[in-house]
């Protein structure tokens, strides 16, 4: 089931920032707004911080620099 959302009083600056969008991503504008909609309300993407936090909670490591490890593989020639 979808539902019908309407905006009314839109600024004609923003109106045209939109038609703008709209034409650089090839959509109408009521695909642009989908788009923006979607974007809006899908998954928060995560910072560096809490990614590595994440990571380091399953279980994975995660190197502050890579020397050691191009050393050991240069060591390994």
């Amino acid at each position: 089931m979808s539902v019908s959302i309407s905006v009314k009083n839109v600024p004609d600056d923003i109106a045209e920032k939109l038609r703008r969008r709209a034409k650089l991503h090839h959509r109408s504008i009521q695909g642009e707004l989908m788009a923006i909609l979607e974007e809006a309300t899908g998954p928060s993407k995560l910072s560096v911080e809490q990614a590595e936090s994440r990571l380091r909670a399953l279980g994975f490591e995660t190197g502050d620099d890579s020397t050691s490890w191009l050393r050991e593989l240069r060591d390994a020639r």
